[in-house]
C-alpha cells in the first residue's frame, strides 16, 4: 500500500487549516474517519464510522463536509465504477488503482514501467503530462464476473 495512510489525519488538519476551515468537532472526527480509513469509503460508509464515534453527527453533516473537504482539495473522489463516490486523502503519494468487479475491492499499486509508459505516450503525442487517473478493472484469475 503507498505510504501516507497514517500521516493522513496531519496532511488533512494542516490543509483544513491552510483554507481557513474552522474545524469544529465533527469536522474533526469526519477527518480522522477519512484518515484512518484503509480502504476508499464512500459517504454513507464515513457517516456509519463517525456516528460510532458521535451519535450527534448527521449523514448531511458528513455529506456536506466531504463536499467541502473535497472542493477544497482535501480529498480526491473516486467512481470506481460503482455510481457513488469514494473518497482518499488528496495529498498521498501517487498510486493507481486495480478494481475488483467480482467484490468492489479497491487494491492501490504504483508501477514505474507504467509510469513510464505514460510520460513516453504523451511525448509521442506532442504533450507534457501534468497528471493522471489509471483505474484497472478486473477479475481474480480463476473467477467468472458476475453479470449486473
Amino acid at each position: 500500500m503507498p505510504e501516507g495512510h497514517g500521516k493522513d489525519i496531519n496532511r488533512i488538519a494542516r490543509r483544513c487549516a491552510e483554507e481557513g476551515l474552522r474545524m469544529t468537532g465533527q469536522r474533526r472526527i469526519i477527518a480522522q474517519v477519512l484518515a484512518e480509513a484503509h480502504d476508499h469509503p464512500d459517504v454513507e460508509l464515513v457517516y456509519r464510522r463517525a456516528n460510532a464515534h458521535d451519535k450527534r453527527i448527521s449523514l448531511s453533516t458528513v455529506y456536506r463536509t466531504v463536499k467541502l473537504f473535497e472542493a477544497k482539495g482535501i480529498l480526491e473522489k473516486h467512481d470506481f465504477g460503482r455510481g457513488r463516490g469514494q473518497y482518499e486523502s488528496a495529498e498521498r503519494a501517487h498510486h493507481d488503482h486495480l478494481i475488483d468487479v467480482t467484490t468492489g475491492r479497491v487494491i492501490e499499486f504504483q508501477n514505474d514501467e507504467i509510469e513510464k509508459l505514460q510520460e513516453a505516450i504523451a511525448r509521442e503525442l506532442g504533450f507534457e503530462l501534468v497528471g493522471h487517473k489509471l483505474e484497472l478493472h478486473g477479475v481474480p484469475r480463476g473467477r467468472k464476473k458476475v453479470s449486473s
